[in-house]
């Protein structure tokens, strides 16, 4: 989301900071008034305005800001032990997943995936920070990655490349990782090459990586090849469960491994590392099958056509309504680029089974009969560029919405994302445009059976992977603080698992394992590294600018001085944005170059100009918010001229010198030029 420019008609906005009683009346609330307002109330205003922003942009801070703790001399110990450090995905609703296994010489990196519930300015994602994998880069020896959703494995086209190391994974894993790789938007680095090992969850193929040996245990969630990973080391067995639940039924019939993972629970495990998404949901979650029957239905009863929003990488609910659509006679239609392209590497590798001429292109679809169609496309979550939400509102470059069409969104907002209000912004739009809308959360309201159930597993589940394996020690992962402390309840209450050997632990916390001990010895540099939309990685500094500049707006101002007398060759120069609407508030301007004048004749020529840009932008901040109660950040810009009005200055083509004034002229001439360069369109300065 690109920050938005207030630059309007509106007054400027109310505030309730460093209010000061005695102040006059003022003019629209910008002219006027007397200086009621201290110096210190402007700078503090300013200050909060930053704090406030820097919190903001700290929870999406990098590792240039980690400051390790000093460790106690008798904390120092020579025995071997294994290092669990999460780098990601200890926090939050579980994203940007990514957890460093390492024993002496060796690492790997278990999942590495980004964060696309980032909310600031012209961010797309977040991903971890590498800081501390780059400090032990000769150590990595594989990245293991558990599924292929964007949290699990969209930080690899940015990591691996500058940390190369293979990359294993099920086969639809290995397809989705590679499938990201050739879409990602910016070049890799000469020489790189991706190397990825696809292993068989089926057979319990095991691999040697360094001094680890890795196994994957068949799983189910909500996109195909969904695995555990079983890494033996040196120091004992470790499992991480992946994003799972326990579907006695799913549409694939691909079961999840239960005898091999009460197998591995019997031979001994020394630590389960499990999910914790959904700690706090009793029960079992239900069967994909038991939604199959509500799509048949609804397609019964539509009169017209079917539009289905779901996740892109859902293949096994793709796969649900392509059967239900036959079943009815009717041609599909997909739009969205990432579920077109999940679902071309799905029939390629045989996960999908679509008969001949099921799909027909989405631009086919205005010529078609109504009741012949079901369109399956993305924005379930109501993205802003996702086809469900061009389609709400209008912008849909081949399907316009009439009154007859019925929209099912076959899942629920992600919790924790925002999603709830953009979901809610685009049902309205469909509504409005006389469509039937059927939700998942109100499909009790509506008479229709369950539209979506979840990846993740319930409680009963939750406690049935910990039975099963047996672990002696536990660390819930993947979920925030409080859903892991409610799965450490879990593992007490309904498993018998000692308190002693749980631990709730943040990211970059360093857990060390022996065969019979578990504790935490240190914390590593962690964070967030944040990415834009062109997929290159943006400061955190810049961030928090943005989250002022969205706030408050922006002023700078263009002063040409004289450099002999300190006077204004011209009129100053302001340019607001985001501010004020600067032809409504001509008092305010008008008392603003009287300042800059009077400040530029008494304070140039007394310091220098570094010293007086600094004055001046402080003078600028305390005199808008005196005037105003709001606080921009203020941009001085000080072309210095040399020569007084008597001055000459020869011109490089050799004539006639010229005066001062039409230097002046001239200085003029290209300052406008700037302006028009600058602003493009209407540029709101005099």
């Amino acid at each position: 989301m690109q920050p938005k420019e207030n630059n309007d008609n509106r007054p400027p906005k109310p505030d309730n900071r460093a209010k000061n009683t005695n102040r006059g009346p003022q003019k629209g609330g910008n002219g006027g008034g007397n200086r009621g307002v201290s110096r210190g109330a402007a700078v503090r205003a300013q200050k909060r305005s930053q704090m406030d922003a820097q919190r903001i942009a700290n929870q999406f801070q990098d590792a240039s800001a980690f400051k390790p703790t000093r460790e106690r001399a008798n904390q120092i110990d020579d025995t071997p032990r294994l290092k669990i450090i999460g780098l990601g995905g200890m926090d939050g609703a579980g994203s940007k997943n990514m957890i460093l296994v390492e024993y002496g010489d060796d690492a790997v990196v278990l999942d590495c995936g980004n964060d696309l519930g980032v909310d600031l300015p012209g961010i797309n994602y977040g991903i971890a920070d590498t800081t501390y994998l780059e400090s032990i880069k000769h150590k990595l020896r594989a990245y293991i990655i558990t599924h292929g959703h964007l949290d699990h494995i969209g930080g690899l086209p940015h990591i691996v490349p500058k940390l190369p190391a293979p990359i294993y994974g099920s086969k639809f894993t290995i397809g989705r990782v590679e499938e990201i790789f050739e879409n990602f938007g910016l070049p890799m680095p000469e020489g790189f090459e991706l190397k990825t090992v696809a292993m068989n969850e089926d057979t319990h193929e095991r691999l040697k990586v360094g001094p680890f040996f890795v196994e994957f245990v068949r799983i189910t969630h909500s996109i195909p090849g969904s695995t555990c990973i079983v890494l033996d080391t040196p120091v004992g067995r470790i499992i991480n469960s992946g994003d799972f639940r326990f579907d006695p039924n799913p549409l694939d019939h691909e079961r999840s491994d239960i005898e091999r993972l009460r197998e591995l629970g019997n031979e001994g495990v020394l630590a389960l590392l499990s999910e914790s998404t959904s700690t706090e949901r009793p029960g079992r979650t239900p069967s994909e099958s038991e939604i199959e029957k509500s799509f048949v239905d609804i397609i019964d009863n539509a009169p017209g056509r079917i539009f289905v929003g779901l996740f892109s990488t859902n293949m096994n609910r793709v796969q649900m309504i392509i059967n239900a659509a036959i079943h009815h006679n009717r041609k599909i239609a997909m739009d969205g680029r990432s579920m077109v392209s999940t679902l071309e590497m799905a029939v390629r590798h045989g996960f999908m089974k679509v008969p001949k001429g099921t799909f027909v292109p989405i631009a086919s679809v205005a010529g078609m009969k109504d009741q012949d169609l079901v369109v399956v496309c993305t924005g379930s979550q109501g993205e802003p560029s996702s086809a469900l939400q061009r389609m709400a509102s209008g912008e849909h470059r081949h399907i316009k919405l009439k009154e007859q069409d019925t929209v099912v969104l076959s899942s629920s907002p992600i919790p924790e994302s925002g999603n709830d209000k953009r979901v809610g912004e685009m049902v309205d739009g469909l509504m409005q445009k006389g469509v039937h809308v059927f939700e998942h959360r109100y499909h009790d309201i509506d008479n229709v059976g369950p539209l979506h159930v979840s990846g993740h597993a319930s409680r009963d589940e939750y406690a049935e992977m910990i039975n099963l394996t047996q672990p002696k020690f536990f660390i819930p992962i993947y979920g925030p603080y409080r859903s892991k402390a409610r799965h450490i309840d879990l593992a007490i209450e309904a498993c018998g698992m000692p308190r002693a050997n749980t631990l709730n632990v943040g990211n970059g916390q360093i857990i060390s394992l022996t065969p019979d001990t578990m504790q935490v010895t240190g914390e590593v540099p962690h964070g967030t590294i944040l990415v834009d939309q062109t997929g290159a990685t943006v400061n955190n500094v810049v961030v928090k600018d943005r989250l002022i500049m969205a706030e408050e707006g922006l002023v700078s101002i263009v002063l040409t001085v004289d450099k002999r007398n300190g006077n204004l060759m011209t009129s100053p120069d302001i340019i607001s944005r985001g501010f004020i609407y600067m032809r409504d508030n001509e008092e305010l301007m008008n008392g603003l170059r009287a300042e800059l004048r009077r400040a530029s004749q008494q304070r140039f020529k007394r310091v220098e100009l570094d010293r007086f840009k600094a004055e001046l932008k402080d003078h600028v901040t305390h005199y808008l918010f005196e005037k105003t109660q709001r606080s921009p950040i203020v941009i001085p810009v000080v072309n210095v001229i040399g020569g007084g009005a008597k001055a000459d200055i020869k011109t490089s083509s050799g004539g006639r010198s010229k005066s001062a004034e039409e230097m002046a002229d001239e200085q003029q001439k290209r300052f406008q030029k700037l302006r028009a360069k600058l602003l493009t369109q209407d540029a709101r300065i005099d």
